[in-house]
């Protein structure tokens, strides 16, 4: 039989280390996408997350994302500057989003992103389009 005591501890301990354990269930995204192991994603890198990410969005296996695929991960300013004004997004288009986050979060333009240009405002928004 469990004791009260134990379930209450055991309680407090997920309490305690539940988000800690939610982020690294996460996974470091260098450690995700860094397919050369160099400590940093470059373009590429993240451009093969994304088109693998946009497979997995697009169910309907059209070609294009639609804003219910998307869920969010485009903002309406993004989303409107649509080329075509189909109301949706090709690979490419998805692409040239994530080319224009990357370089956004890549301040020091050296071509690669590190971890802590991952944990700013910009590297987040590119995660979005990755995950």
């Amino acid at each position: 039989m469990i004791s009260r005591r134990s379930v209450v501890l055991t309680l407090a301990l997920v309490a305690l280390t539940g988000p800690t354990w939610a982020a690294s269930s996460r996974g470091n995204p260098i450690k995700m996408f860094d397919t050369d192991n160099d400590g940093t994603l470059d373009l590429a890198e993240v451009k093969k997350a994304a088109s693998a990410l946009f497979a997995r969005l697009d169910p309907d296996h059209d070609g294009t994302l639609d804003a219910r695929e998307l869920r969010g991960r485009l903002s309406v300013r993004e989303v409107a500057a649509d080329p075509d004004h189909d109301g949706t997004l090709t690979l490419d288009e998805y692409l040239a989003v994530v080319e224009q986050r990357f370089n956004a979060a890549d301040p020091d333009k050296d071509g690669t992103l590190d971890a802590k240009e991952l944990k700013s405002r910009a590297g987040q928004g590119l995660l979005r389009l990755l995950r």
